[in-house]
């Protein structure tokens, strides 16, 4: 089922983000995982993809078949453009359309020295269009509410958003956060911009100090002074830190939800004891 068709059935939408194991024996163990948050009923549950070159990625499919088949529920697959060809492209779609997948997330993805880039994309937009011609496919895109980290600002970021929707994306997943009134701000801005499609709200919990610094540097997710505060005080005890972090992580969904919001997206970074203990907080508010 496409996750646009969800939307207009229902709202909020709940969903999941993992991510394939990097070694072939840890694939073994994803089962576990998988036992735990496909039990959780999500919405759908999106599987993340590597960089051009990476043996991961086959296993991205893979994964994502399991999900459907295995478990029931819908999977979304990540795709990135910058080290890829259309030809190598269009592969990866003929085999989503053989395995009767139909949602992906068209991501530019992030430039890797390490990696020779492609030039038949530069841009998600393009990846978006592209998809869009290759089959019956339901396209998501990614967004920031503090902006993208190479856009020098946000209204350059909410131009560039637009292009991704006119090409054909249907709904966004955003970025992690951890000010609610960042979040709330960006979709009046959104708005402004005629950009009109759901968006689901993408949050992490905080289960350890050099989790958070790492995930920070990579998307500029500003920190509030009250979040440093709890990384501060317990960056030392890992239990206290996992308790406080949920905790602040389930009020900032509690919030979200009593905001109307379009959907919740938790990265779970593949522990589905964080998925656990956030849906056991907000299973009677949903």
């Amino acid at each position: 089922m496409k996750i646009e068709e969800m939307y207009k059935q229902k709202r909020p939408l709940i969903s999941f983000e993992i991510f394939p194991p990097k070694r072939a024996e840890q694939l073994k163990n994803i089962d576990e995982t998988l036992e735990i948050l496909c039990g959780l009923k999500p919405d759908y549950i999106s599987v993340t993809f590597g960089a051009g070159g990476s043996s991961v990625n086959s296993k991205t499919v893979e994964l994502a078949k399991k999900i459907k088949y295995d478990y029931g529920i819908e999977p979304v697959v990540h795709l990135t453009c910058l080290n890829y060809s259309k030809d190598e492209i269009s592969a990866i779609l003929d085999e989503l359309k053989n395995a009767d997948i139909q949602n992906v997330l068209a991501l530019r993805g992030d430039y890797n020295p390490d990696i020779p880039r492609k030039y038949d994309f530069n841009y998600a937009s393009e990846l978006a269009a592209f998809i869009k011609t290759q089959g019956d496919f339901d396209v998501a895109g990614g967004c920031y509410p503090e902006k993208h980290l190479e856009a020098p600002d946000i209204v350059t970021d909410i131009h560039n958003l637009k292009k991704k929707v006119d090409a054909g994306v249907g709904h966004l997943i955003s970025q992690l956060f951890f000010d609610n009134d960042l979040y709330y701000d960006f979709l009046e801005k959104l708005k402004i911009a005629d950009i009109n499609v759901p968006v689901s709200a993408g949050i992490m919990p905080v289960i350890n100090k050099a989790q958070i610094e790492r995930m920070v540097s990579l998307c500029g997710a500003s920190l509030p002074e009250k979040f440093a505060r709890i990384t501060h005080k317990y960056e030392n005890n890992k239990e206290a830190l996992f308790d406080a972090g949920m905790v602040y992580a389930i009020n900032q969904v509690v919030e979200l939800l009593t905001h109307d919001v379009d959907g919740i997206h938790l990265y779970t970074m593949n522990n589905p004891r964080v998925a656990k203990r956030l849906c056991d907080g907000i299973k009677n508010i949903i």
